[in-house]
C-alpha cells in the first residue's frame, strides 16, 4: 500500500516583495513647521512639496517622490534652524530691552 498523499504533485507558492524603500514625506514636520516657525513661508512651501510628495508616492512615481521629499525635508531643516534662531533673537532683546527700562527710568529723573 501507497501513501496516497505522496501521488499529489506538490505545488509552490512564490510572492515577490518588494525591495525598494519606502519614502518619506515628512508631512507631519512641514504641517509643525507651518504652524509654529512659518518664517519667511518656509514651513508652508514645506508643506506644498511634502504633499506633492505624497501624490507622487500614490500614483508610483517613486523618484518623484524622493526628489520632492528631499526638497521638503532641506526646507523643513531651513524653517526650523532660521525660526530657532530668530525666536531665541527675539528672546534676547525682549530681555535686555526689559532690562534697560527701568535704567532709562532712573536717568531721566523718574518719567
Amino acid at each position: 500500500m501507497e501513501n496516497p498523499q505522496s501521488l499529489a504533485p506538490k505545488t509552490t507558492t512564490v510572492i515577490d516583495i518588494p525591495t525598494e524603500t519606502p519614502v518619506r514625506d515628512h508631512i507631519v514636520w512641514s504641517l509643525f513647521n507651518t504652524i509654529f516657525l512659518n518664517w519667511c513661508c518656509l514651513g508652508f512651501v514645506a508643506f506644498a512639496y511634502s504633499v506633492k510628495s505624497r501624490d507622487r508616492k500614490m500614483v508610483g512615481d517613486v523618484i518623484g517622490a524622493q526628489t520632492y521629499a528631499s526638497t521638503a525635508k532641506c526646507l523643513n531643516v531651513c524653517s526650523l534652524v532660521l525660526g530657532l534662531l530668530l525666536t531665541i533673537t527675539f528672546i534676547i532683546l525682549f530681555v535686555t530691552g526689559s532690562l534697560m527700562i527701568p535704567q532709562m527710568v532712573r536717568q531721566h529723573g523718574g518719567y
